[in-house]
This record gives structure tokens, C-alpha cells and sequence, in this order.
């Protein structure tokens, strides 16, 4: 059936005049913030005391936005004897999010969990130039990331803690094992004690 002349100009005006007749949603952005996901991906936020200097972040970032500069150090040795260890120690790190497609690879292949996502957006520039932010902007950022979300309870028990309680139990019940054999032994000591 060939449709009638003027529906989709019919149908296009009726929804006008639906939305005309609702209440405005705009958001008042500069005066009222917006509520945003506890999830959203704003900036990142580095914190500093977890970097090692991997450098995993920088090679895994497919626009190589992340800039790292580090120096050796070299630490005396703990105990007399001990040979000297060297770390890595870090000099510059920065993240151009002019570059930065927010993809978060090198917030998951961080092994040290020094990358966060921060909910804070409002980083703009008017310079391009000035969209390189360095570590002490990124370690400010890092006070926004809130904090994870709670554990749901019906969830099954992370593995690690699991096998921690397994050998924690059975060491608790191998000392109280030693405790009550312990005990047995020094009962009859006291009954001879008791009897002389």
C-alpha cells in the first residue's frame, strides 16, 4: 500500500509539538555539574609512589601519548656483605591528551596500579601545545578518582583470600593440635606433682 501524500510531514510535526508541550531538560553546566557515572572516563590520574617505570603503559599505548623519562639509582647494600641494587627512579612522566583516544590500555596493563581514571573533564586548553600534562597535574587528578565500588556479597570469594584462609585454618588448627598434645603431656607431670 503506497503511503499517504504528507504522512512523514504529519508524523514529523506531531513529534514537534510533543516536545514542545514537555519541560525543558537543559543542563546549566557551568553553574550546576553534571552528575556523571561512577565509571566515566575523564583523565587519567597518576599515583606516583606505584610507578616502577615499566614503561608497559608508554609501549602498549597505540598513540603513544605517554611520555616517561627515569634514571638509575644505585642503593647501598642492606646487610654488610650484600652486593648494591639499582632501581629505577622517575624523572618526567606525561600524557599529551591532545593524542590520547581515552581507550584505557594503559590504565588495565598497569601491574603496579599507578593509572586511574578521574571523572574530571575540565581540562580544556586554548593552546594544543598545553594539552601535555605533566605528573604534577596528573598526581592532582589523582585525588578525584573515586573510590572503587563496594564488593557485591553474594559474590564468590577472590581465590587469593580463599587460599589464604585454607592455610591460615590449618596452621590455627596444627598450633592448637600442639597445644592440646602439649597439654596431655603436662597432665601427668601434675598428677605426680599433685600426688607427692
Amino acid at each position: 500500500m503506497p503511503p499517504i501524500p504528507g504522512s512523514g510531514l504529519a508524523k514529523g510535526l506531531a513529534v514537534t509539538l510533543r516536545t514542545m508541550t514537555r519541560k525543558s531538560v537543559t543542563a546549566r553546566y557551568p553553574d550546576t555539574q553534571p552528575e556523571l557515572p561512577p565509571r566515566s572516563r575523564g583523565v587519567i590520574g597518576l599515583f606516583e609512589e606505584n610507578c616502577t617505570v615499566c614503561m608497559l603503559c608508554a609501549r602498549e599505548c597505540p598513540d603513544w601519548c605517554i611520555y616517561i623519562d627515569s634514571h638509575k639509582e644505585t642503593l647501598p647494600a642492606a646487610a654488610p656483605g650484600g652486593r648494591e641494587r639499582s632501581r629505577n627512579v622517575l624523572d618526567r612522566f606525561a600524557i599529551d591528551f591532545s593524542l590520547c583516544m581515552y581507550c584505557g590500555i594503559c590504565i588495565e596493563v598497569c601491574p603496579f596500579d599507578a593509572l586511574f581514571w578521574s571523572p574530571e573533564f575540565e581540562y580544556a586548553e586554548t593552546d594544543i601545545l598545553e594539552l601535555t600534562h605533566e605528573r604534577d597535574k596528573l598526581r592532582e587528578w589523582m585525588w578525584t578518582v573515586p573510590a572503587p565500588p563496594a564488593l557485591d556479597p553474594r559474590a564468590e570469594e577472590p581465590k587469593e583470600i580463599g587460599a589464604a584462609r585454607k592455610t591460615a585454618d590449618k596452621l590455627a588448627a596444627a598450633q592448637a593440635a600442639q597445644a592440646a598434645e602439649a597439654a596431655e603431656a603436662a597432665a601427668p607431670t601434675r598428677e605426680r606433682e599433685a600426688g607427692e
